[in-house]
Order: structure tokens, then sequence, then C-alpha cells
């Protein structure tokens, strides 16, 4: 038996949908941090990797049928998927350390003013 490229499809828009509101989510918290909103931002960033272990959650599914022998095809939508799931990931990464760069900024204007 083999997962149809329709699955496949609809795993890759899920993913995309997915790691899509993590990017969001995570771009809005480097705005809050920018604000002086540390919590919010952190909050966000809470938010955001739910997203992307949803994601990995649906990635999972078609690994685990791959695993189990199943004929994979490749479709452009699930290679955006791997893509925009990635890079996202590497977006988070990075804004959790100017998050907490923007929280170290604000702590020492505080002590100067």
């Amino acid at each position: 038996m083999a997962v149809t490229k329709e699955d496949i499809s609809m795993t890759g828009f899920a993913i995309v949908a997915y790691a899509g509101d993590a990017k969001t989510a995570v771009i809005k918290a480097l705005d809050k941090a920018r604000d002086g909103e540390i919590e919010e931002a952190r909050k966000l960033v809470k938010e955001a990797n739910q997203s992307i272990n949803d994601a990995h959650n649906e990635q999972t599914k078609l690994l685990a049928n791959e695993a189990g022998g199943m004929d994979m095809d490749v479709t452009f939508i699930m290679v955006h998927g791997q893509d925009t799931l990635m890079t996202t990931m590497m977006l988070i990464d990075q804004a959790t350390y100017f998050i907490d760069q923007y929280e170290r900024i604000n702590k020492i204007e505080n002590k100067l003013n």
C-alpha cells in the first residue's frame, strides 16, 4: 500500500499552516520584546513552539509510514512545508536569543535611569 500524493500534499499543507502560525507568533514576539514586553514575548515563543510541535506531529505520520515500507512520492508542497518548518525553527532559536538580549538591555537601561 502506498501513501497517495494527495495525502503527502495535505500533510505538506498542514505543516506549512502550523509553521506559518509559528512564524507569525515569533515575529510578534520580537516586536513585543523590542517594546519591553518580555513576558508577552516569551508567551508568544511558547505558542510558536506548540505550533512547531503540531507541524512535527504531522511530519511524523509520514515518516512512520515511510519507515514502515510504504512508497512515498515527494510533492512540491511537502518540500515547501519542510522548508518552512526548518526556517521557522531557526527563527525561533534566534528570536529567543534576541528576546534575552532585549531583556538584558532593558535591565541595563533601567539601572541607568
